[in-house]
């Protein structure tokens, strides 16, 4: 009697490269004398620079020599454990990234050598912040609902008659009349503005970003931002939106205009106001990008929704006050000396209804805002 058994086939362990490069977050090997010896694929946008790059670099190159994480690669191998610091800032020539943890482990098999992984929550907490000033966009509608009735309406009234005194009244009277009706318009438009923030069922449907920008390019540089240069950085291969067109074109209009009030406002305050609005110099990038990993949990749906599409819009500007970054969606805040304070908090309860994200950085020199997007997905009409 024979036994035949089935041939055990034995695979093979897989490449420690390989193995680096599946890993979602950037991965990189020191060598013993801080050399980089190795990254992994996340690690090159990170960093901004291709592998090849890198690994012809020291940790030197790419940070101050006291920055922290030259003491946490001396203790690792000093103590032979693997260590954490958190809530780091990241600064060099390609790199700046705040609020990043850095973990150290010894490699045994190659004495001195540190292994070290950077973990990036820049998106959660921006998410985070959106969650918490979510409730309070959200007040705002009742007051807008309130505001449409009880003063959109008597408001009309007031306009009609002031118009009417303007054709019956004396001359000097009749800058009054035209007083009465201009502040009107202004409270009216106000009043516009915040009906906005009602919970109106969003009509949605697929949507060319690109397209988007540009009406917002071609309105801008006829308008506010005529002096001001912008840039195109497109991913033209980038599926449909699904989204509402004109209050996407809402929301990166006012993105634009604030960032080219920005690059003016930087201008004045450095002595080059320019001549009008000719040669105020600064360039706004718009740009649009395909990113895997931001999902978002949306009430009333079972499954996560990805935001796979960034759309961006980054300025030259002086940067945002330090003191009101974490308020920054927060309704009726304001730097300017005539601004309402509610284009952000509105931009946030748009994107926010669209179930998407809004993350911005800002330092002295440069300001990013980004819009994390759903897409519609392939052979469907919705996400």
């Amino acid at each position: 009697m024979s036994v035949h058994g089935a041939a055990e086939t034995v695979l093979a362990p897989p490449d420690g490269g390989a193995l680096l490069d599946a890993m979602p977050m950037p991965v990189m090997l020191v060598g013993a004398d801080n050399r980089v010896r190795h990254v992994n694929s996340a690690a090159e946008p990170f960093f901004g620079a291709s592998s090849p790059h890198l690994v012809q670099m020291g940790l030197a190159d790419l940070l101050a020599a006291d920055h922290p994480i030259f003491l946490l690669v001396e203790q690792v191998r000093r103590d032979g454990v693997t260590i954490a610091e958190h809530e780091l800032t990241l600064d060099g020539p390609r790199l700046h990234r705040t609020g990043i943890t850095v973990q150290g482990t010894l490699v045994a098999e190659e004495p001195g050598s540190v292994l070290l992984t950077f973990h990036d929550s820049s998106a959660a907490r921006a998410l985070d912040r959106q969650l918490t000033f979510r409730s309070a966009a959200r007040s705002v509608s009742g007051m807008a609902a309130i505001l449409a009735h009880e003063v959109k309406n008597p408001l009309s009234g007031i306009r009609g008659a002031a118009q009417l005194l303007e054709s019956s009244v004396s001359e000097g009277d009749r800058e009054l009349a035209v007083l009465i009706r201009d502040e009107a318009d202004r409270i009216r438009d106000l009043v516009e503005r915040m009906e906005m923030f009602s919970d109106k069922p969003l009509e949605r449907r697929p949507v060319n970003i690109h397209r988007v920008l540009e009406r917002v390019r071609m309105l801008a540089e006829q308008g506010f931002a005529s002096g001001v240069r912008i840039v195109e950085e497109y991913d033209p291969s980038l599926p449909p939106v699904w989204g509402n067109r004109d209050q996407l074109v809402q929301v990166l209009l006012n993105l634009v205009k604030n960032a080219a009030e920005a690059i003016m406002s930087g201008n004045q305050g450095s002595g080059n106001p320019g001549s009008g609005n000719q040669g105020l110099g600064g360039e706004i990038i718009l740009g649009t990008a395909y990113r895997h990993g931001v999902r978002l949990a949306v009430p009333g749906m079972e499954q996560r929704v990805e935001l796979p599409l960034v759309v961006s819009v980054r300025d030259s500007g002086p940067g945002i006050p330090e003191s009101i970054r974490p308020h920054l969606f927060e309704p009726f805040l304001t730097t300017k000396a005539g601004g309402s304070g509610l284009g952000l908090a509105l931009a946030g309860k748009i994107i926010d209804d669209h179930g998407g994200v809004i993350e911005i950085d800002s330092r002295p020199g440069r300001t990013e805002v980004l819009l994390h997007l759903p897409v519609v997905a392939e052979g469907k009409d919705a996400p």
